[in-house]
């Protein structure tokens, strides 16, 4: 039975499985673009139009410059009709959208920045306390992404280390306004031992390779209930290694980044019984 969720609604039990991959295409900076990270503005508000956007880094893995954003699905497909903008330096394939902001590390600092996608102006730039930087703790097979920006159904979160922590993870749920820390969680899950996380209704999922073509989603933290779990769900992969997952609440669509490509997948979810 197809069980369908209102957009929004965390009324389920959790990710049960995940479609194969599609490949929507190459990023447009070419294959030497291998990190980054790209999806689609996931404002649960309806906006008048659609938006994604693709934020290659540079070829050294660390330093994002450049974006493009696309008024529509079709556009980003033909390539067509794209705004292509310039930031004061980005820093990991951390980055995500939300309500026309784009959320990201900023350049070799602790700091947060809260881009104003219709200007192409830093609105807030804000330090993330204690958070490792500079590629301290980043994950597993990608470096420079000491801070990853999620979106859930509840709004923006921050997963990140401190060197207190000794490098596992911590999650810290965040005022999209101003960028403030409202509250954190401390993980037993070493941060470099894991390849990729994304977060749903509050539940953090984390990935790790099983080889070339497989990943894993292997735990969970749920902000919760303060408890942590084991899964097992294979991700099939195009090439070896994923540079970024962003989840959208909206279309409830993991936008993966991986070796340069830009690849969807939907999530079953397990449903509630009443």
């Amino acid at each position: 039975c197809i069980f369908s969720l209102l957009t929004g609604s965390c009324g389920h039990g959790g990710i049960v499985n995940i479609s194969q991959p599609y490949v929507v295409q190459l990023n447009w900076r070419g294959f030497s673009f291998k990190y980054g990270s790209w999806g689609r503005d996931s404002s649960l508000r309806t906006p008048q139009k659609d938006l994604y956007w693709v934020a290659p880094l540079n070829p050294d893995g660390r330093l994002l410059e450049s974006y493009r954003l696309h008024n529509s699905y079709d556009d980003l497909l033909l390539l067509k009709n794209a705004r292509e903008l310039n930031i004061q330096y980005g820093e990991g394939s951390g980055t995500a959208v939300y309500n026309n902001f784009m959320y990201y590390n900023v350049y070799n600092s602790r700091d947060m920045g809260k881009l104003n996608l219709n200007t192409n102006t830093l609105a807030v730039r804000k330090t993330l306390p204690n958070a490792a930087y500079s590629n301290r703790f980043s994950y597993a097979g990608v470096g420079w992404q000491d801070m990853d920006f999620a979106v859930d159904e509840s709004g923006l979160w921050v997963i990140y280390s401190t060197e207190d922590n000794k490098g596992k993870v911590m999650i810290s749920k965040l005022n999209e306004t101003t960028l403030d820390v409202l509250h954190t969680w401390n993980t037993r899950q070493y941060k470099p031992s894991i390849s990729n996380a994304f977060i749903i209704c509050g539940v953090l999922y984390a990935t790790r390779p099983v080889n070339t073509r497989k990943e894993e989603i292997f735990y969970t933290y749920d902000t919760n209930t303060e408890q942590e779990g084991k899964i097992s769900i294979i991700m099939d992969k195009m090439l070896e290694t994923i540079q970024s997952i962003n989840y959208n609440p909206s279309d409830r669509v993991l936008y993966v980044y991986n070796d340069g490509y830009l690849v969807k997948y939907n999530l079953i979810f397990q449903p509630v019984l009443h």
